[in-house]
């Protein structure tokens, strides 16, 4: 069985398209294609199901037609309409020099001055300039590369130079 901690999300899975079972996939991290993967992580009604990839293209740079095996009419393909698309960590981790920030969600961020855990990452917030990651207590630290120092994917930590006082606020 596949936990969620073993995943992370994606995407997620849009309208049928055509009649032999194409649907269409929005999706913020295109690890699936740099890593040459198998499979997705489908959730189904909160239960994580593997879906072999059976061909895609893309539509544009973050959608593309997606074509699981054994899901070939139009009716099937709708079923998964809505579902979101999760990828396995463990194919993701050869890839520290493209690590998306979806990725990186529920990694540990370990302040370098202080060698202090200060939370586990909850989300990434980059709907602005300014890349914040939101940590599982609320507060929200400040993503810039020049305050990560080193990102272990292994042990799925993130060491950041924080600034003084930061997790006061």
């Amino acid at each position: 069985m596949i936990r969620q901690e073993e995943v992370y999300k994606i995407g997620k899975l849009g309208k049928a398209h055509g009649v032999k079972g194409e649907i269409s996939f929005l999706f913020d991290d295109n690890v699936f294609d740099r890593s040459d993967a198998d499979y997705l992580v489908i959730d189904i009604d909160g239960i994580l199901v593997p879906f072999f990839i059976e061909e895609y293209r893309f539509k544009t740079d973050d959608n593309a037609l997606m074509k699981f095996e054994g899901i070939d009419t139009q009716e099937r393909a709708r079923e998964l309409t809505g579902c979101e698309v999760y990828f396995p960590r463990e194919m993701a981790e050869g890839d520290d020099e493209q690590l998306s920030w979806a990725a990186i969600v529920g990694f540990e961020l370990i302040d370098i001055n202080s060698g202090k855990t200060a939370g586990r990452i909850a989300s990434v917030d980059d709907s602005t300039i300014n890349i914040l990651f939101e940590l599982e207590d609320g507060k929200l630290i400040p993503a810039s590369e020049e305050l990560i120092a080193n990102v272990d994917t292994k042990k799925r930590q993130i060491s950041i130079n924080l600034p003084e006082g930061i997790l006061e606020l």
